[in-house]
């Protein structure tokens, strides 16, 4: 199988960039740093899967993924922390953004869904 979004392998940059942000960013150790741990590596799993076999199932819990971590700062405790915060905030908007853009941009998608919906 061939990957076929370059969105999905946006998201795995991201997901592996928002894995090691932490350390790079120094603030390792926190609430903030557990979470970017942990839904990097989430986004980076759900987007290989979304790479090579592409369904809307692994872009939702990407899009999913990505508004948790616009909420999380504030849900977690951690929005004082400016740059944890900012920097979460700002890779959920790209996360959910590239979710989205990679399932408005499949064509068999689109067709399906055209197809449950017609009148």
């Amino acid at each position: 199988m061939v990957a076929r979004r370059w969105q999905d392998w946006a998201n795995l940059v991201l997901g592996s960039w928002f894995f090691v942000s932490p350390w790079v960013l120094d603030y390792s150790g926190a609430t903030a740093a557990w979470n970017a741990h942990v839904m990097g590596a989430g986004i980076v799993l759900f987007a290989v899967i979304a790479a090579y076999m592409p369904k809307a199932w692994e872009e939702m819990i990407n899009t999913l993924l990505g508004v948790w971590l616009v909420i999380s700062p504030f849900v977690l405790g951690f929005a004082a922390a400016t740059v944890a915060a900012l920097h979460t905030v700002v890779v959920g908007i790209l996360a959910t953004a590239f979710a989205v853009w990679a399932m408005a941009s499949d064509k068999r998608l689109y067709e399906r869904w055209h197809r449950r919906h017609s009148v």
